[in-house]
């Protein structure tokens, strides 16, 4: 593991931590890896792997060692957790994931604080190097996974990067996810591929949310504000709900079998465990209700 520098061992039901160094910039960033107990089906184990990775791990592992363990009564199986993030303790670096989530070509944009460097974006296909190469490269070494039941989630700007990924690299993986998509950002570029989108043969699946209060009204709480008018200005600009209910249209006019849910009474960070929660049924259900069945039954854990 010449290219890990620092590894250990979170305060979440077991998981794992690897700082990754990137084989071509010499970036460092973190790798979080929970893998059920027992052997891994034959094939591989199915994974969810989860883009802001410090924000997410502890509620994805919380779900799954809630639910999994009995599959008739939450209908979600067992599957591996594969989050990537950045050596730090808060929930986000938010520089370094402007970068890394921001798909190219990208703009730059004033500091975060006052004495901060300049802001960039772009670094999203550095990024996908990363996981697809690096990552996947290392994790060949820790875990068996199956190559045909690999599932990405992203929210907010990790929503924009995954549905770029997709319509770039649709083999990469089966399951789609994205939550609050920043379907906006930056001119609505993603709109340009989603015109020349093709999935070809893969057949895909695409999970689209966003909260309640990411609609054109502003949220109960937030009504009466010092902020209100900046934040319906700001919502009549991203459009969050809107752009994502025509991003599902345009998908299932493709033929991608596609989903969307809006969350009550969410915000656009509270959604957050919401759709974690949502992601894992998404990648690991062992029957989808409402469309065909999507992995096989494995036995209930005691």
């Amino acid at each position: 593991m010449r290219d890990v520098v620092a590894e250990g061992v979170a305060d979440c039901g077991g998981t794992r931590w690897f700082d990754l160094k990137d084989s071509q910039t010499g970036d460092i960033r973190r790798v979080f890896l929970w893998v059920p107990q027992g052997e891994a089906p034959a094939a591989g184990w199915p994974a969810l792997w989860l883009l802001d990775g410090n924000a997410v791990i502890g509620t994805a592992v919380d779900v799954m060692r809630a639910q999994a363990f009995w599959p008739t009564g939450t209908n979600l199986g067992w599957g591996v957790l594969i989050a990537v993030g950045y050596p730090t303790d808060e929930a986000y670096d938010s520089f370094r994931r402007s970068w890394d989530l921001g798909p190219p070509p990208g703009h730059s944009y004033p500091p975060f604080t006052p004495d901060g460097p300049e802001v960039r974006t772009g670094g999203g296909a550095e990024m996908a190097r990363f996981l697809l190469e690096d990552v996947g490269g290392f994790l060949a070494g820790q875990v068996a996974l199956d190559p045909a039941r690999q599932s990405l989630f992203g929210h907010s700007f990790g929503g924009l990067f995954a549905l770029w990924l997709m319509f770039t690299r649709p083999d990469a993986f089966a399951n789609w996810i994205a939550a609050s998509p920043a379907i906006t950002w930056e001119d609505s570029f993603l709109l340009d591929h989603l015109d020349r989108f093709d999935a070809g043969d893969h057949r895909l699946r695409v999970h689209l949310s966003a909260g309640e209060w990411e609609g054109e009204a502003l949220a109960p709480f937030q009504a009466g504000g010092p902020e209100a008018a900046e934040r319906l200005a700001e919502k009549a600009r991203t459009r969050t709900v809107g752009a994502a209910q025509e991003m599902a249209a345009a998908l299932s006019a493709r033929g991608v079998t596609t989903r969307i849910e809006i969350y009550p009474d969410e915000t656009h960070m509270s959604v957050l465990p919401v759709a974690v929660n949502r992601a894992l049924r998404w990648a690991f259900a062992l029957a989808d209700t409402q469309t065909e069945p999507a992995f096989p039954q494995t036995k209930e854990r005691t």
